[in-house]
C-alpha cells in the first residue's frame, strides 16, 4: 500500500501540506450529495497545480467529437460533465498580500474528510510575505438533507498581529472544462444580481439549454457574536462578489459563513429555478449553519446505520470500505429518477456521460442489497426510458426491425462515446443491461417489472444479438466478428468468449420471459423470430483451449506469447502509461476481467474445477489497469477458498484511489468500481448469493481480520451478518422468518432473533 494519506477508520487525514499531492487530494476529499458536488479545492486563492471542479447532476454539454478521421456512425458529440459555478470562493487579503498556500509559508496544515459526518474540514497556519501569521479553520458540506444546499464556515485568527483583513466571498461562473475538445466555453450568462450579503448568478448551457442558478448569502461573526457588515459590491458577467475589510484583534477568531443554493432545470422550470435558489438559500441562511450541519450529520448517520461494513483488526481495510461506500452515496442517493451513476461522480471530468454498463454490472448489486427495491427498479426504468434512443443508435449502425444497442456512454440515451473500438465494438454493454434486469428480478421477485418494462428492453437487445451474429460455413456455427470484450487491450477481435456467451444467454432469457408472459400480455415477437433465436442459441461458437476447461478469451488468444504479469519490469507498470498501443494490443496482458467476468456473472453455470482452471489461467495475465477488475478477481478467489488472493484483490480494489494504484486519482475517483469493493466483501468474503431459490451464504475470513459484519436486505427483510474466525452470526431484523442456505445446510432465522453457527461444522 502506498498510503497517500493517514489510516483512520472513519476519516481521510492529511497532515502537512504537500503540493505534489494536491490534485489527488482534491479528488479523494471531494464532497457531494447526489444533486451536486465539489472537488476539495481551497476556498481561498491557490496558484499551485489544481483542478478546480464543481459539478451539477444531469447537466451536460454536447462537445463536438474530435477524431482524426471521421467515419459513418461516429457520434457527433461527446457529452461533457460540466464544470460549473465555483461556489466555494472566499479570497483573503492582508496589506495587499493574497492568502495563497502556494506563495505563503505554510507552518502547519491539516485536512480531514470525516466520512461518518460527511464533512470536509481544514486547518492551517501560514505566514504572509510581510511576516503576519494567521490560523484558518474551515468546514464545508453539501447537505444530504437539503439536496440543493451547501454551506461553509471559514474562520481566521491573527496569531502575531492585530489589523485589517479583507474578505471577498464570491460566485464565479466563468469556468472552463479542462477536457474541452476545442477549448470552447460551454456557458452563456442568463443574468446575475447582487445585494448586501447576497448574490446570484444564473447561467445556461449552449446547445442543451440547461439553466443553473447559484445563489449565496453570507454572515460574519466575532466568536459567537453576529456582526453587522457593509460590503462593497462587485459584479461583472458571470461573477458577483461581496468584499469588506474588518479589524481583527490578535488571538480573536472571526468567522465568515457562506450559504449556497444550486438549482437547475433538471428539477425546476426555466421560470422558477432562480426564485427557488434564492428562497432556499435564504431559508438556509435563516436556519443557520449549526442547524444545517446537524441535519446533515443525522442524514449521514441514518445512511451508515443501514449500509456500514465493519471490519475489526485491519484499519486499512476498514477505512477503505467506508471510503467507497461514502462516495457511492455522495454520487447517487436514488432521490432523482432523472440521474444515474457517473463513473467519476462529482470528483472530476474524465470519461464524461452519466451512464456506463458499470451501473448494471457493478452498482445495481450494491443497491439491490442496501436500499429499497424501488431504487434498483428506478435505475432499470431509466434504461427503459431510453429504449427508443437505443433503437435509433442501432439503426445508425445498420441494424433494423427494433434491434436496440444501448450506448457505451450517454446522458440522454444517445451514444456519445467517440472511440471506434469502444463505440462500435464493446457491445457487451447490451448484455449487462439484460443481466441487470435478470438480477433485479431474482433479488426482488418483481415480475411486474418484466411485464411493464423489462420485456420491451429484453426483446430489443435480443433482436440486436440475433442480427449481430452471423453464420460461419467454416465453423458450422454462429460467430461474432469485430468486437471488443471487457478487456479493452484487445480490439476488433473475433469471437470474444464473454460477448458470445452473454449474447447467447440474453437470447435464452428473452425467450424464457416471452414464453412466460406472452399468453396473458401482448405478443412482442414476430412470426419466426423465436425459432431463429433458438437456432442461434443451439449453435453459438465458443472458443475453448483444447484438452482443458479453459475458455479462450477470443480466437487466436493462444497465438500470443504466453507471458504473465510478473514478467513485466516494475518500471513499465502500468503498461498503459509506458507501452505503445500497438505493443499492448499484441501482448497477452489483460486490462480487466474478461472470461472471468463471464464466470463471475454466471457462476452457477460452471463447476468448481472449471472456475479454478480459468482463474489460474487468466489471473496471472491480468494487469488490473481497469478499476472494474480487482473486485471480480477477489470474488472468484473467495469462491475458490483462496483467502490470500481474495484479500490482496480486496485491498487493490478498495484502496485503488486512496493509494492511487493506477496513478490517475488526480483526474477524479472511480465511483462505479466502488460498488465492486462492496461486492468483494458481501459476495466475495461472505459468499452471499441471491437467486430464484433463495439466499445462500458461503463465507471466508482473511487471516488479518478479527471479524467483519454488515447489514443487507433480502427481499425487503433487513438482516445482519457477522463473520469471526470461528463463528457465523446471523441476525434477522425483520418481522418475518428468513430461510437461507449456509454452505450446504438449510437454516431458518426467526424474526428478531440471532443464530450462531460454528465454522468447524462446515469445514
Amino acid at each position: 500500500m502506498l498510503n497517500l494519506f493517514e489510516i483512520d477508520e472513519w476519516k481521510i487525514i492529511e497532515n502537512g501540506f504537500t503540493p505534489s499531492k494536491q490534485k489527488q487530494a482534491e479528488s479523494i476529499f471531494s464532497i457531494g450529495n447526489g444533486s451536486f458536488g465539489q472537488r476539495a479545492n481551497f476556498e481561498e486563492k491557490y496558484t499551485g497545480d489544481s483542478l478546480q471542479g464543481s459539478y451539477v447532476g444531469g447537466v451536460y454539454y454536447p462537445d463536438k467529437t474530435r477524431v482524426g478521421w471521421w467515419k459513418n456512425g461516429y457520434p457527433e458529440y461527446f457529452a461533457k460533465v460540466l464544470n460549473s459555478c465555483n461556489w466555494i470562493g472566499i479570497n483573503i487579503e492582508i496589506d495587499g498580500f493574497q492568502l495563497d498556500l502556494n506563495t505563503c509559508e505554510v507552518k502547519s496544515f491539516h485536512r480531514e474528510l470525516n466520512m461518518f459526518e460527511g464533512t470536509l474540514k481544514r486547518s492551517f497556519r501560514c505566514v504572509f510575505q510581510n511576516g503576519k501569521e494567521i490560523e484558518v479553520k474551515s468546514i464545508r458540506f453539501c447537505s444530504m438533507e437539503r439536496e440543493e444546499i451547501g454551506a461553509i464556515s471559514y474562520s481566521i485568527t491573527p496569531i502575531n498581529f492585530s489589523g485589517n483583513v479583507k474578505f471577498s466571498p464570491y460566485l464565479d461562473c466563468k469556468v472552463m472544462n479542462h477536457d474541452s475538445n476545442y477549448d470552447e466555453y460551454f456557458w452563456d450568462e442568463d443574468f446575475h444580481k447582487i445585494g448586501i450579503k447576497k448574490g446570484i448568478v444564473c447561467v445556461k448551457t449552449k446547445k442543451t439549454n440547461f439553466h443553473v442558478a447559484t445563489a449565496m448569502r453570507i454572515s460574519f461573526w466575532k466568536e459567537s457574536e453576529l456582526l453587522d457588515i457593509h460590503p462593497n459590491l462587485v459584479e461583472r458577467e458571470f461573477y458577483v462578489e461581496n468584499n469588506f475589510e474588518y479589524y481583527l484583534e490578535k488571538g480573536v477568531t472571526h468567522t465568515l459563513k457562506k450559504y449556497v443554493s444550486v438549482s437547475s432545470t433538471i428539477n425546476h422550470s426555466e421560470f422558477s429555478y432562480a426564485t427557488i435558489a434564492l428562497n432556499r438559500v435564504t431559508k438556509a441562511y435563516i436556519n443557520g449553519f449549526d442547524m444545517l450541519l446537524a441535519e446533515h450529520k443525522a442524514a449521514w448517520a441514518n445512511i451508515w446505520s443501514n449500509s456500514d461494513i465493519k471490519i475489526e483488526g485491519d484499519s486499512a481495510s476498514q477505512q477503505a470500505i467506508r471510503f467507497n461506500i461514502f462516495h457511492l452515496f455522495q454520487t447517487y442517493t436514488g432521490k432523482n429518477s432523472k440521474l444515474n451513476i457517473g463513473p467519476k461522480g462529482f470528483t472530476g471530468e474524465k470519461y464524461g456521460g452519466a451512464t456506463y454498463w458499470d451501473t448494471e454490472a457493478y452498482c445495481l448489486p450494491f443497491y439491490l442489497k442496501t436500499a429499497e427495491s424501488k431504487i434498483a427498479r428506478q435505475l432499470l426504468v431509466y434504461r427503459h426510458n431510453h429504449l427508443q434512443k437505443a433503437i435509433e443508435n442501432a439503426e445508425k449502425l445498420g441494424f433494423k426491425d427494433g434491434a436496440a444497442l444501448y450506448p457505451m456512454v450517454t446522458m440522454n440515451g444517445e451514444e456519445c462515446h467517440n472511440e471506434w473500438e469502444i463505440t462500435f465494438e464493446e457491445i457487451h454493454r447490451n448484455g449487462a443491461i439484460a443481466f441487470g434486469i435478470y438480477n433485479y428480478v431474482r433479488h426482488t421477485l418483481d415480475e411486474q417489472y418484466l411485464v411493464e418494462y423489462g420485456r420491451d428492453v429484453l426483446v430489443g437487445i435480443a433482436r440486436f444479438w440475433a442480427q449481430r451474429f452471423n453464420w460461419s460455413d467454416d465453423k458450422k456455427s454462429y460467430v461474432m466478428l469485430g468486437v471488443t470484450g471487457p478487456n479493452e487491450y484487445e480490439n476488433n477481435i473475433n469471437n470474444n468468449w464473454y460477448t458470445n456467451y452473454l449474447a447467447k444467454w440474453c437470447l435464452t432469457y428473452s425467450l424464457e420471459v416471452e414464453n412466460k408472459f406472452a399468453k396473458d400480455n401482448k405478443v412482442l415477437l414476430r412470426s419466426g423470430e423465436a425459432e431463429k433465436w433458438q437456432h442461434i442459441i443451439d449453435n453459438v461458437y465458443q472458443p475453448k483451449k483444447a484438452n482443458s476447461r479453459v475458455y479462450l478469451q477470443q480466437d487466436g488468444f493462444l497465438d500470443k506469447e504466453q507471458l504473465i504479469v510478473s514478467d513485466i519490469p516494475q518500471s513499465e507498470l502500468p503498461i498503459n502509461q509506458h507501452w505503445s498501443w500497438d505493443r499492448i494490443l499484441r501482448s497477452v496482458f489483460i486490462k480487466q476481467a474478461d472470461v472471468l467476468q463471464g464466470i463471475y456473472l454466471f457462476e452457477d453455470h460452471f463447476d468448481k474445477e472449471t472456475i479454478k482452471e480459468n482463474f489460474e489461467f487468466y489471473e496471472p495475465k491480468t494487469v488490473h489497469e481497469s478499476s472494474l477488475s480487482p473486485c471480480v478477481h477477489s470474488i472468484l478467489a473467495a469462491t475458490l477458498g483462496n483467502k490470500k488472493m481474495a484479500y490482496d484483490m480486496y485491498l487493490r480494489t478498495s484502496r485503488l484511489d486512496l493509494d492511487d494504484y493506477n496513478h490517475e486519482a488526480d483526474e477524479g475517483l472511480h465511483i462505479t468500481s466502488m460498488a465492486g469493493t462492496w461486492m468483494s466483501v458481501v459476495e466475495g468474503m461472505a459468499g452471499v448469493r441471491i437467486n430464484e431459490e433463495g439466499l445462500f451464504i458461503n463465507p471466508i475470513i482473511p487471516e488479518t481480520w478479527k471479524n467483519y459484519s454488515f447489514n443487507m436486505l433480502f427481499r425487503g427483510n433487513p438482516m445482519t451478518i457477522k463473520i469471526t474466525q470461528n463463528t457465523i452470526e446471523i441476525t434477522n431484523n425483520s418481522s418475518s422468518e428468513i430461510e437461507a442456505t449456509l454452505f450446504s445446510e438449510k437454516i431458518i432465522i426467526k424474526s428478531k432473533e440471532t443464530s450462531n453457527f460454528s465454522f468447524n461444522l462446515f469445514i
